[in-house]
Order: structure tokens, then C-alpha cells, then sequence
């Protein structure tokens, strides 16, 4: 599978998706080295932006990120990780499963506008 890399400098942006419950648990990014890096191991390895580096999720907390499938979208720019946690599951680096946590409000009035 070819993904376009070119788009966004050299990285992808990658959804992390619980396998059982179809829960986001969190957004990264992988350049061509983490990609490859997660399809050796099997598990998921991210490039971080901040610290110029690749990270394997949960290297240290122990909530690793195993890879059950993938798949990349239409564009072929963007992957979905289906995976299993190990450890405690708290994915976030904040001790939450997810890292989408801060709800924000929207109006029903302006959803039905935009649905127009």
C-alpha cells in the first residue's frame, strides 16, 4: 500500500480506533519510518512533531497499542488503526482511555443550517 506522504510534509495523520468498542482514543502522525516501524512490530509508532523523534505509544506507560487491522482512506493520506490497548488502558497522557474528552457545545439551530 502507497501512502501519500507528500501531502503534509512527510506525515500521515493516524486515527487510533479500540477494535471492541469503536472508541477514538487518540490522533497522531507517522512519516514513512513509523509507518514502517508499526507494520514490523505491530505496534503503533508515531513520529512526534515536538520532539523531532519516532515514539511507540505506551513504551513507557506500558499501554502499548497493538495493531488488530488497518486501512487508509480514499486519498490514501490519512490511516485508521483498529487496535487493542495493553496495559491499564488509559491511552492518554492525561490517565483517560481517550484522549477526546473536552466536550464542546454545538447548537442544533446551526447543525440543521449547515445540513441544508
Amino acid at each position: 500500500m502507497e501512502l501519500d506522504f507528500a501531502k503534509m510534509d512527510g506525515l500521515v495523520p493516524a486515527i487510533v480506533q479500540d477494535a471492541k468498542s469503536g472508541q477514538v482514543l487518540m490522533v497522531g502522525f507517522v512519516n514513512e519510518t513509523s509507518y514502517n516501524k508499526t507494520l514490523e512490530t505491530g505496534f503503533v509508532t508515531f513520529w512526534s512533531r515536538t520532539r523531532q523523534k519516532l515514539w511507540m505509544k505506551g513504551e513507557t506507560s506500558g499501554n502499548r497499542l497493538r495493531v488488530l487491522d488497518a486501512a487508509t482512506d480514499c486519498d490514501q493520506d490519512t490511516l485508521l488503526f483498529r487496535v487493542e490497548v495493553e496495559g491499564d488502558g488509559l491511552v492518554c497522557h492525561e490517565g483517560t482511555v481517550s484522549c477526546f474528552t473536552r466536550p464542546i457545545a454545538v447548537s442544533a439551530a446551526s447543525n440543521a443550517a449547515e445540513v441544508r
